[in-house]
């Protein structure tokens, strides 16, 4: 078969089972009773993930360079890391709800890649003499796969935001402590409550404070929630535990891969342009994302932030790593652009 003509039926392909995944995950997610839809969305994104990875390999041999030199390519490799990344997060969590956060946004990526990009923005063209480097593969597979791991945190982190809605969310007891992320304490109050010290009691009682009738809720073991409203249900408390856990876990091992891409671009850099930085509009959102996720890291195990304020960051985050892959090319020129748009 022609290799353009199998491009196009896996380009298709992908967005269509993605398609299907994502509603089936989020049918999941509403009627949980449903046997087999949680499975059946894992099998999805695995076959998602296989259709893409064949559709690069085979851009790889039409082609005869690693598939990551314009940004339909770009694109499908940014996808291809979404759907990857997302198995890691559904086994640490063992949760098939991530699946619903995760395919959403494959989907997307997939959607304007294959279906809004022109045809001659999809064509395989010959490299630019700036890209003709072994260090084609290593600077720009990296970072691809670094913004992938670090929107599957982001993405966990707004996850995140929304299941603890309305409610000011502390969890006390470091996850990264000795204790290990389920022996925390949890405190949850309204915006703009003033901070009530958790109580560890490890049986289930109900009491009244003494400032305005607040109820403290506890529930063994060592987890205490207050509210002046309805407190959240024990299953979203665990929810955003695993949410806010398993976000850090993740973006713990995007903010490597980001650090290791930049040195190597910025080798890359000295080797074709005799610079190791020229603040290009890319370098500089690129150090402005390693900026934001080195401070929700330094938040996170200096600071021993946890719950709602790093989420905050970590979604703050998940913009600035659209705006440094996708927002530089769309609205400005530099030495990163190669002609996608501009």
């Amino acid at each position: 078969m022609d290799l353009v003509k199998l491009q196009n039926i896996l380009d298709n392909a992908s967005f269509a089972v993605l398609f299907v995944t994502m509603l089936m995950y989020w049918v999941g997610a509403v009627f949980p009773q449903i046997p087999y839809l949680s499975t059946a969305g894992s099998t999805g994104m695995a076959i998602a993930n296989l259709c893409m990875a064949a559709l690069l390999g085979a851009r790889w041999l039409e082609a005869g360079y690693f598939p990551l030199s314009n940004l339909y390519e770009s694109l499908f490799f940014l996808a291809w890391g979404i759907t990857t990344m997302h198995f890691v997060a559904e086994r640490m969590s063992r949760n098939r709800l991530i699946g619903a956060i995760t395919a959403p946004v494959a989907m997307s990526i997939t959607a304007f890649a294959a279906l809004s990009l022109p045809d001659t923005m999809q064509e395989s063209a010959p490299l630019v003499p700036a890209l003709k480097s072994n260090w084609l593969m290593m600077h720009v597979s990296v970072m691809m796969l670094s913004y992938a791991t670090l929107m599957v945190g982001s993405l966990l982190a707004i996850a995140f935001l929304i299941v603890t809605r309305g409610h000011n969310v502390e969890l006390r007891g470091s996850s990264v402590g000795t204790g290990g992320y389920r022996d925390r304490s949890y405190q949850l109050r309204r915006a703009g409550d003033s901070p009530t010290p958790p109580v560890p009691a490890p049986v289930p009682s109900t009491s009244s404070a003494n400032s305005g009738g607040t109820t403290v809720l506890e529930k063994a073991p060592s987890v205490a929630a207050t509210t002046t409203s309805q407190p959240l249900s024990p299953q979203r408390l665990n929810l955003a535990d695993t949410l806010d856990n398993i976000s850090y876990r993740i973006i713990g091992l995007g903010f490597p891969l980001l650090t290791i891409g930049i040195i190597a671009g910025a080798v890359w850099a000295n080797e074709a342009w005799g610079s190791y930085w020229s603040w290009d509009p890319k370098e500089t959102w690129a150090l402005i994302t390693w900026l934001v996720f080195a401070a929700y890291l330094h938040a996170r195990i200096t600071k021993g932030w946890q719950g709602r304020r790093p989420a905050i960051l970590a979604a703050t985050g998940f913009l600035v790593v659209w705006i440094c892959y996708l927002g530089v090319n769309l609205l400005g020129k530099g030495l990163h652009s190669y002609g996608w748009f501009f």
